[in-house]
């Protein structure tokens, strides 16, 4: 692990993507299986782009959290940190591409969901001090003991940099909504660099507004806020000033997994130490490129299908 470039924490699941293109709950025949969850598919992102990258979480112990094991060690994720819990059934996530752009999603995790059941002893002081980038996904706090072995990794990592918070919300993980707000707004003072999109601003911080939430987390000493404005592009907000990216010309076939390839990719551009407004166009490549394919691991780019897409539109 001395190696590693990247750590995330959070869900893991197996995804099954139903592929036929407006077809609802009723007319879905045929799913495609995949591993997946917001973290993890983080962790491929970055991989498949060439990163050292791990996965704090657990699977099952049933055919599904092995399938998950096997198809992260072949994404080149390292599994270190993937624990089995006995006696639990690992989550799953099923689609429907109705719309494609924004598909349906039905989360089936029996409690006691493993993702949820970290503990601070499975992950060691020094990796959490030491590795360049810690990626911790806001559903991770939904529930304990996951909620409390987080905090203590955050006040572990002392806000060094690279800390990011994704402001990840997914309502049916929390109690309420007042809930979420709480438990991640207090969560923003651990993170350097903050992402999410409208919705999950408005949660963490009572504003939808791209500009007036970017205000609240550099108050809050996030020193990178980034707010996703779906075909709008990327706002980006520093302490030299804000700015837009415009999103990738693509053609949208499907949403999903969009967001994560944004977030490895992001993940890459930072250890590479580019500019903010280089590493964000870079992302938002990488989740446009994943946006006109269907399934989201699988679909990860490589570093060379970015830069071509980025094209004059690279960001200096």
């Amino acid at each position: 692990m001395t190696n590693l470039e990247l750590l995330t924490v959070g869900r893991i699941s197996i995804d099954l993507y139903c592929g036929q293109l407006g077809a609802g709950w009723h007319d879905a025949s045929v799913f495609t299986k995949a591993v997946g969850g917001s973290p993890t598919n983080v962790a491929i992102a970055a991989a498949r782009l060439g990163r050292r990258s791990a996965v704090f979480t657990k699977v099952g112990a049933d055919p599904f959290g092995e399938v998950a094991l096997v198809e992260l060690g072949e994404f080149g994720v390292d599994v270190g940190f993937v624990g089995v819990l006995e006696d639990s059934v690992t989550p799953l996530a099923f689609a429907v591409l109705d719309p494609p752009e924004d598909p349906q999603l039905l989360f089936r995790r029996e409690p006691p969901a493993p993702d949820l059941q970290l503990h601070p002893d499975e992950v060691d002081d020094d990796t959490v001090r030491e590795v360049p980038v810690l990626w911790i996904s806001a559903g991770s706090l939904s529930q304990e003991p996951s909620r409390s072995t987080v905090r203590k990794m955050l006040r572990t990592r002392a806000r060094q940099r690279y800390t990011i918070l994704d402001l990840d919300y997914r309502p049916s993980f929390w109690g309420s909504r007042q809930e979420a707000a709480e438990t991640i707004g207090a969560a923003i003072d651990h993170a350097t660099i903050a992402v999410g999109n409208r919705e999950e601003c408005d949660v963490a911080l009572g504003t939808a507004d791209p500009h007036e939430a970017a205000h609240r987390l550099l108050e809050r000493g996030v020193e990178l806020a980034i707010v996703k404005l779906g075909a709008d592009g990327v706002l980006l907000a520093d302490a030299s000033g804000t700015q837009t990216v415009a999103p990738a010309p693509i053609e949208v076939l499907c949403g999903l997994g969009a967001g994560d390839a944004f977030g490895g990719a992001l993940c890459h551009a930072l250890l590479l130490h580019w500019s903010p407004a280089r590493a964000v166009a870079f992302a938002n490549a990488a989740g446009g490129i994943v946006a006109s394919r269907l399934l989201c691991s699988q679909a990860m780019p490589y570093e060379p299908e970015v830069l071509a897409l980025l094209g004059d539109r690279e960001v200096a």
